[in-house]
């Protein structure tokens, strides 16, 4: 079989707590990460610092986050690793190929994400109609904007 797209790298970590409190003084005052942007939504029960590590197309993305509401769902504190993000190159067509391949996926589709990329879930578990899931972890595929395409092409013809 003939993969459609390529996963280029790490976009992001997610790494969800009962309070950002406590993985902000590890992540940024010990580690000296940058919190970037902060990003809120009710729908996803999460209010997260965006935060950076590394620079230009090979940046990846440490998402520190905690939940609006501790007994609502998603519960993003529950599992400290909350999800891994991968850079995409060709998201439509990922997605399409995946799923035509027994992959399944999280309900919502393709949307904008919190840092403002096309992103869609990879759901943890399979089903009968999807077998495949990521085994107990949330996958985050996310698009590639064309200059971390074109960084990572160049990387590869090394």
């Amino acid at each position: 079989m003939t993969r459609p797209f390529k996963v280029l790298g790490i976009q992001q970590i997610a790494i969800g707590g009962p309070s950002k409190e406590k993985l902000r003084t590890l992540w940024v005052e010990k580690f000296g990460l940058e919190i970037t942007s902060t990003f809120v939504s009710e729908r996803e029960n999460v209010d997260e610092d965006i935060c950076a590590m590394g620079s230009g197309p090979f940046k990846v993305e440490v998402d520190l986050m905690q939940p609006l509401d501790p007994e609502k769902k998603p519960a993003v504190h529950t599992t400290p690793l909350n999800h891994v993000g991968l850079w995409i190159d060709d998201l439509p067509n990922a997605v399409e190929w995946l799923s035509a391949n027994g992959v399944r996926f999280a309900p919502g589709g393709i949307r904008k994400g919190a840092a403002g990329f096309d992103i869609t879930f990879l759901h943890p578990k399979g089903n009968e109609e999807f077998p495949i899931g990521g085994e107990g972890v949330l996958i985050e595929l996310v698009q590639a904007p064309p200059e971390v395409v074109s960084a990572f092409a160049k990387l590869a013809a090394q």
